[in-house]
């Protein structure tokens, strides 16, 4: 393999496409589904394609994807044009099932390709942490212990980082619990993405 430093992003991201690391703990098989541009200046890292997105390729192609598109104030035209929006999970393939929904994202796709990956977006300005995993990797020692405390204390992590719930339906109960999220958090989410003027 050539040394990912010396590729193209488009090259970059076929390698990415055609990678079989993890090949023997995927259920479905390796479908690696995420999206890049050199002049994306949003950054979307959520944890792993549901079965609907490994089975179309579209990322956020389903009931979660609505409701994030919600979230940040914007069309699907948008929300898929790469050359303004980057969506690079923490895995890049559908992890299968486990007793309480999907299995977590496989470590193979930040070890092998993320810093090439983000070496390769050099105009990045914001980056939605969806989910504990992202906000873990990202974040690091700086997140909170809970989710709801590293969402809550996003003003520790703007304008670079806004850590977010995942958007599933299976989170129901948080948004009630949480009435402040959508109150005051999502307007400002999408304050900001208009600053951007994607």
């Amino acid at each position: 393999m050539i040394e990912t430093s010396l590729l193209s992003l488009g090259n970059l991201l076929s390698q990415i496409r055609e990678c079989r690391a993890c090949e023997q703990h995927l259920p479905l098989g390796p479908r690696p589904v995420l999206r890049a541009s050199e002049t994306a200046r949003i950054l979307i890292v959520g944890q792993a394609p549901g079965m609907k997105v490994h089975t179309t390729g579209i990322p956020w192609n389903d009931a979660s994807g609505i409701r994030l598109r919600q979230w940040m104030g914007i069309e699907p035209e948008i929300f898929y044009n790469d050359q303004h929006i980057a969506i690079i999970p923490m895995g890049y393939c559908y992890p299968g099932r486990g007793p309480a929904g999907d299995l977590p994202p496989r470590r193979e796709c930040a070890s092998l390709w993320l810093d090439p990956l983000l070496a390769k977006l050099p105009n990045i300005e914001l980056t939605l942490l969806i989910g504990q995993y992202a906000q873990r990797h990202y974040l690091g020692k700086r997140r909170k212990s809970t989710l709801t405390g590293t969402v809550k204390a996003w003003r520790d992590y703007a304008p670079k980082y806004i850590p977010l719930p995942h958007p599933s339906p299976r989170n129901i109960a948080w948004f009630q619990r949480n009435p402040w999220f959508e109150q005051e958090l999502i307007p400002l989410l999408r304050a900001r993405i208009e600053m951007l003027n994607i």
